[in-house]
C-alpha cells in the first residue's frame, strides 16, 4: 500500500524506512540489503539512503513510500492518491516514473485518483465510481469516445463536456432545439435510427469543447454555425478556452491560439455535428 500522506517514520533513515517491512518478516540482512539497494536504484534514491525523511522533498518522500512497497515484491500495489500532495510539475514527473515502474515490475497496480488526466494517462483500464457505484469499466479511449452516461461523459475530458437540454423534432429532417430556443441544430440523417424513439421528447445534448471550432476552421463539412457572445477568454499558450452561455448553460470552446479574442466580443463558432452525444433526460444514460 502506498499512502497519500507517505506515512514514513520520521526517526528512521530512508534505508530503515524501506527495510522496515522486511525486518518485521525476519528476512536475512543480506536479502534486505539487496532488495533495498535494488529498489533505491530503480527510484533514484541511492544518494539518500542515509537521510531522514524531514530533509527530503515531497517527490523524494513519495518515492521512498513507493520503494517501501516495491521491496516486498507484491503481486498487487494499492496506490491511494499518491500524487495529490505534490506540485504540478512534480506530479507529471512522478506520473511518468510510476508508469515506467509498472512496465519494469509487471505487477498489477490499483490506483485511486480524482485527477482524470492521471487516470487517462496511466490506466490500462479505468473504473469510474460515483457515490460508491461503478458506472463504467473500460479503456481510457473507450471512456472518452463511448461514455455510458452523462456523468462519465462529463467526468472524462478536460475541460469537461458541454451539456444543454432540449427537444428533438422532425421537420424537413431531424432537428434539435434547446429549451430556451436559442440553439437549433439540423442533425445528420445517420442519427435517425438511434433517436427515433425520442422525437418530441426532452433529452440532453453533449458536445466536447474541442469539437466546437472558431470561424477560421468553419470550412469543414458537417458543421453548424452559431453566433455567441464571449464572457471569459483564457489563453493557455498553445490554445485558448472561450466561455459563453447558450440559454442558461455554460459552454466552453477550445480553439487554437491564432489570436486572442476579447471578452464580450461577438464570435461565430461551429459545432461539429458528427461529434454530438445524446443522453436520456431521466436516466441520463447515453442514447
Amino acid at each position: 500500500m502506498v499512502f497519500q500522506n507517505y506515512a514514513l517514520y520520521p526517526h528512521m533513515t530512508v534505508y530503515e524506512n524501506m527495510a522496515f517491512g522486511l525486518k518485521l518478516r525476519k528476512f536475512p540482512k543480506e536479502e534486505i540489503k539487496k532488495r533495498v539497494t535494488d529498489a533505491a536504484k530503480i527510484l533514484g534514491l541511492e544518494d539518500y539512503l542515509a537521510r531522514k525523511p524531514k530533509v527530503l522533498s515531497g517527490g523524494q518522500r513519495q518515492r521512498v513510500a513507493v520503494g517501501r512497497a516495491i521491496v516486498r515484491k507484491p503481486k498487487v500495489f494499492l496506490f491511494d492518491e499518491p500524487l495529490s500532495n505534490l506540485d504540478a510539475k512534480l506530479r507529471v514527473q512522478m506520473r511518468t516514473e510510476i508508469s515506467k515502474l509498472h512496465q519494469n515490475l509487471g505487477a498489477t497496480m490499483i490506483y485511486v485518483t480524482h485527477d482524470q488526466t492521471e487516470a487517462m494517462t496511466m490506466g490500462d483500464r479505468i473504473v469510474i465510481m460515483k457515490d460508491g457505484i461503478v458506472h463504467q469499466v473500460d479503456t481510457p479511449l473507450n471512456l472518452y469516445n463511448h461514455p455510458v452516461n452523462k456523468f462519465v461523459a462529463g467526468f472524462i475530458g478536460s475541460p469537461s463536456m458541454n451539456f444543454i437540454e432540449g427537444k428533438l423534432f422532425q421537420e424537413d429532417g431531424l432537428s434539435f432545439k434547446s429549451k430556451g430556443n436559442y440553439l437549433t441544430l439540423k442533425l445528420n440523417e445517420t442519427l435517425g435510427d438511434r433517436l427515433k424513439n425520442y422525437i418530441g421528447k426532452s433529452l440532453w445534448l453533449g458536445i466536447r469543447p474541442e469539437d466546437i471550432y472558431d470561424s477560421d476552421s468553419s470550412n469543414r463539412n458537417n458543421n453548424a454555425k452559431i453566433d455567441v457572445q464571449l464572457e471569459v477568454v483564457e489563453p493557455m499558450g498553445n490554445e485558448i478556452f472561450l466561455y459563453f452561455t447558450i440559454d442558461d448553460s455554460q459552454f466552453i470552446a477550445r480553439i487554437p491560439a491564432r489570436e486572442k479574442p476579447e471578452p464580450n466580443a461577438k464570435r461565430t463558432l461551429s459545432f461539429d455535428l458528427g461529434k454530438l452525444y445524446f443522453f436520456d433526460i431521466e436516466s441520463e444514460k447515453s442514447i
